[in-house]
């Protein structure tokens, strides 16, 4: 099949940059080792849809060491780096993706990766999975059953399942303690202030920050942000959220009132119009908004566009609305996730432990795929805890180990 990336001549850029995230992923090393020996996708296409940078890369590297036929695509129009996808295909690998795709271009490609009629969905938010029910339901028999990457991915799965409308398997991979846990919460937190600090060059220290949203991104993203000197807002709907923020150390007040008060605004719900015109027209000038959720719907700049009185470009990736109240609102990278579309996405070492998990995961669907009665698949334990087992050892430290006595104590009703 033909690719469709920018430029294949940015290859060796490209390669750079996987060589160094190999470097610092030792999980998916290891696996990619055991995958060469062992050929368990033999005669499989893999169809995949997460952003595409280096560590994503390498995932890829490590499912075709496994013997996947791999079809490659983003899962969001700016976090494509095309040095990256060039090396992918002067490697062999099947990639569709360019950096800032327009909406055509992004579909064109999704699509492309879904018409090879895949076995394995591997996806990031979901694209792949609506896209091969809604437009290509003809190729679901061909489907084993895939992965999703993202708490957005699971909320649409979640509704697909009960409206009886998901019709293979699907590993929620979002779930596992050794991906919310550390990528959700670390990932997201350095990640999220990496894309904004080298966007902006701007100090954060003594700053109000409104952080939407306290599940585990966001719960990273304020303790970060607490870390670099700032005043942490969080707005929730939820109440138990709402409460472990205050107990956190954190402040807690809803949108339009701290819209008074924030320099920074990140949103990180995965819900659509968390900062709306209201919250607009009470910020102060200079306020910065970015969105750390997977969809550009969190922070409305199609309202922002709608209601500025002149736009322009302030600095590379930042757009400056002026309202009609003389103020001036600042956006990072369209409102799309900062992270990736401002940054290079998570630290190595995080997605390590992430993509070891995505995987692990392929790969029980795949040992597994006659025996799965539901839908909706939580990553087995042993999967997690042979992740978490791994990375201790490659950290080079040891755990304890429970007695047979101890087991035997913690299995009995007995004191």
């Amino acid at each position: 099949m033909p690719n469709e990336i920018r430029d294949i001549n940015l290859w060796e850029s490209g390669k750079r940059k996987i060589d160094w995230v190999e470097q610092n992923m030792p999980l998916l090393r290891s696996l990619k080792a055991e995958f060469e020996e062992t050929k368990p996708f033999n005669g499989l296409k893999i169809a995949l849809s997460v952003h595409l940078e280096a560590k994503t890369a390498y995932l890829c590297k490590t499912l075709a060491a496994g013997g996947a036929e791999m079809y490659i695509t983003g899962s969001n129009p700016l976090s494509t780096q095309d040095d990256v996808a060039a090396a992918l295909v002067h490697e062999g690998l099947n990639v569709f993706a360019w950096y800032n795709a327009t909406e055509e271009e992004y579909h064109r490609h999704i699509s492309e990766v879904i018409k090879i009629g895949p076995n394995i969905i591997i996806d990031d938010g979901g694209d792949l999975v609506n896209l091969i029910h809604n437009e290509y339901p003809e190729l679901i028999p061909n489907v084993i059953g895939g992965c999703e990457e993202t708490t957005t991915g699971i909320l649409r799965l979640i509704s697909m399942d009960k409206e009886k409308k998901l019709k293979f398997p699907m590993v929620l991979v979002n779930d596992a303690d050794c991906k919310h846990l550390f990528d959700n919460r670390y990932g997201t937190g350095q990640s999220v202030w990496d894309g904004i600090n080298r966007t902006t060059n701007l100090i954060v220290a003594g700053k109000n920050v409104v952080v939407a949203g306290y599940g585990w991104c966001g719960k990273g993203v304020a303790m970060r942000a607490k870390g670099l000197g700032a005043k942490v807002i969080v707005t929730e709907v939820d109440p138990i959220k709402a409460m472990e923020a205050v107990m956190d150390g954190f402040t807690i007040m809803p949108m339009v009132k701290a819209a008074e008060i924030g320099d920074f605004f990140v949103t990180v719900t995965g819900c659509r119009d968390v900062i709306t015109e209201e919250a607009f027209y009470k910020m102060k000038n200079g306020a910065i908004c970015c969105n750390a959720g997977h969809f550009d719907v969190e922070v409305d700049v199609a309202c922002l566009r709608r209601i500025a009185v002149e736009t322009k470009q302030a600095r590379n990736n930042i757009m400056a609305y002026k309202l009609s109240n003389g103020n001036t609102i600042n956006v990072i990278a369209e409102g799309r996730l900062v992270n990736l579309a401002a940054g290079d996405g998570h630290p190595a070492e995080i997605m390590d432990m992430s993509f070891a998990i995505q995987a692990q995961s392929a790969l029980y669907l795949v040992q597994n795929k006659d025996k799965l009665d539901s839908m909706i698949i939580n990553v087995p334990k042993e999967v997690d805890r042979s992740v978490a087992e791994r990375k201790i050892k490659f950290w080079g430290f040891e755990i304890d180990k429970l007695t047979e006595v101890q087991k035997a104590y913690l299995g009995s009703s007995e004191v």
